[in-house]
């Protein structure tokens, strides 16, 4: 790594920290309802929304109707996704005539923008209208983010309560995590993005004259270019801040329309992970104890720095193969160095891989460069981190209520070892926690693993593989990673607008979304049902460096054991093809 990569990503770390306390400390206001500015001068309309819709603000919900209403509010918003998709040749803002979108892919979409996936298997700019694009995919974006914030609410209070059955309303969590923090960040997000040049408009395509015309496939002369445009900026903010990722044109975040400067593009990897950083210090306020939240945020880097090291090394040293070759492949005042396929001149190498290990860290899924471009080891790298669970920040709410469960786990490993009560934040941690979070731990791997050896055995999988041998399997692999992490980046080189794949990757998203929410509603029951144990000589320390190290240690071996023999047939074997050669 030069000093010119190290400087750069040093100063987004030292931005993303200094701005996690006081995001976490104003999130963590609004979700105790104490005065925060925003939540004072909208009060009034606050609850106007809770009249209107028919909700008791007051009233405590338990686990199973908490969980019965994510799961309701969020299959409803399902239904109307795919239905704007089927509809939309006869809705109106459809200034370009889009037609409807086929069964397969309005299920896909509608699952993947539901679960906050935003996995894309079309081209947003050639598929959706503007209609669907903002009613549909934009809304979505807010309340999926939403609901993962209202869970991970949901379990802290769990934490704090004592010898109680409720764990909050719903509504109540989804409405002020909508209204006073994604909405507001939202609209700073989309001004500043609008002031670099992201289009927002409800003009039609335009044309421009080419410079030189060219033949088409047909053999005919083309003398324009249409340019695709739309109300991209409002789009754009929220599937950063949300930890969305789906793009309003299909080149994603390396199209100028989305992301056309330097600056524009720092801010959106600073949104990929701004909210869930300052999450961590949010749970440490919530619960009385910054400390914790100061060690879930050190578990994360501990695994996130490595990483992205990892990742600008392998593709600043390029290609294995070119330096065979004898081609130059070193930095210098004529050239940025390393694997430039499939990257952005505009934002190089540590900007690409930068984003790159953010996006997979996030749960986001978002692009300025093509992942299939990256060498073996630092397209791994993004693959990897999205197979330990989607933790390492996560996604808004999920990726910390998925650590939580790391946590208890470490918590019961780590007594087990040095005989001591496992015990978090003075609950104990039995039996009932352990199996609900071994499930949060262990259904990704299920609907990973076994679909992606289904598709490299079946033609349906097959015949979407346009790659051969370890880069192809890469591909499929990733794709079941990205769907069941609801991630939603891909490797390209893979059809999956098919029948197969927008079931089968549909299908992952869904339960690997709600059948981790439900469990941790669970934990976050039973926790809220039990009595504080007072701290003693026999509790188990978990606000310490060395324990922010165990934790970090107990998500990387899971995910090392689970997928290490599935990445030794794809990127792994890939990377030693390309030394022997």
């Amino acid at each position: 790594m030069n000093w010119d990569n190290f400087i750069q990503i040093s100063i987004y770390l030292i931005v993303l920290l200094l701005a996690a306390k006081p995001l976490g400390t104003f999130m963590a206001h609004i979700y105790e309802g104490r005065p925060a500015g925003l939540n004072v001068w909208f009060a009034s309309f606050e609850k106007w929304i809770y009249r209107v819709c028919g909700v008791r603000a007051e009233a405590g919900m338990t686990w199973k109707k908490y969980a019965v209403c994510v799961m309701l509010f969020n299959v409803l918003g399902l239904v109307v996704v795919y239905a704007l998709q089927r509809l939309q040749s006869f809705l109106p803002f459809n200034p370009m005539a889009m037609p409807s979108v086929s069964p397969d892919s309005s299920f896909n979409t509608a699952v993947s923008f539901a679960t906050n996936t935003n996995w894309q298997g079309y081209g947003g700019e050639s598929t959706m209208s503007y209609l669907t694009q903002m009613l549909a995919l934009t809304v979505q974006n807010f309340v999926s983010a939403a609901t993962g914030m209202a869970v991970l609410v949901a379990l802290i209070r769990g934490f704090i309560q004592k010898q109680t059955r409720t764990l909050g309303n719903f509504w109540v969590d989804l409405v002020r995590s909508t209204l006073y923090i994604l909405m507001p960040l939202a609209i700073i997000m989309s001004l500043v993005l609008v002031s670099q040049g992201v289009v927002q408009t409800f003009k039609p395509s335009v044309t421009a004259a080419l410079v030189q015309p060219m033949k088409d496939g047909a053999g005919k002369t083309v003398t324009q270019q249409t340019i695709a445009v739309g109300p991209a900026a409002s789009q754009i903010a929220i599937k950063q801040l949300g930890t969305n990722g789906g793009g309003f044109f299909n080149a994603n975040s390396a199209h100028p329309f989305e992301n056309p400067t330097p600056l524009s593009n720092f801010l959106e990897m600073l949104s990929l992970l701004l909210i869930p950083a300052a999450l961590c210090y949010t749970f440490g306020f919530m619960v009385r104890d910054r400390r914790q939240g100061w060690v879930l945020l050190a578990a994360m880097l501990i695994i996130f720095i490595p990483c992205l090291w990892g990742s600008v090394h392998f593709e600043q040293k390029g290609n294995l193969l070119f330096d065979k070759l004898g081609i130059d492949q070193r930095a210098s005042v004529f050239q940025p160095g390393g694997n430039m396929e499939g990257k952005e001149a505009r934002f190089g190498i540590a900007n690409s891989a930068l984003w790159s290990v953010a996006t997979a860290s996030a749960s986001n899924g978002s692009v300025n460069s093509m992942h299939d471009s990256f060498m073996p080891l630092g397209g791994m790298i993004a693959m990897w981190l999205i197979q330990l669970g989607e933790v390492i920040f996560g996604g808004v709410g999920s990726g910390l209520y998925g650590l939580i469960a790391f946590m208890i786990v470490a918590v019961f490993i780590a007594g087990l070892m040095i005989g001591r009560t496992p015990e978090y934040l003075g609950k104990k941690i039995e039996a009932y926690e352990m199996k609900m979070a071994s499930l949060v731990a262990f259904i990704p791997h299920v609907f990973i693993l076994i679909p992606t050896a289904l598709a490299v055995l079946i033609p349906a999988g097959k015949v979407g593989m346009l790659n051969p041998g370890a880069h192809g399997f890469s591909e499929v692999l990733y794709a079941f990673s990205s769907a069941s992490g609801n991630n939603g980046s891909a490797f390209a080189g893979l059809s999956v607008n098919t029948l197969f794949y927008n079931t089968a990757l549909g299908l992952a998203m869904f339960f690997c979304r709600y059948w981790l929410i439900i469990p941790m509603l669970a934990i976050a029951g039973s926790l809220s049902a039990k009595k504080i144990v007072p701290v003693s000589s026999g509790t188990l320390p978990t606000h310490t460096p060395l324990f922010a190290f165990f934790l970090a240690m107990v998500v990387l071996i899971v995910g090392a054991l689970a997928f290490f023999p599935a990445l030794a047939l794809g990127p792994i074997v890939e990377h030693l093809m390309m030394s022997r050669i």
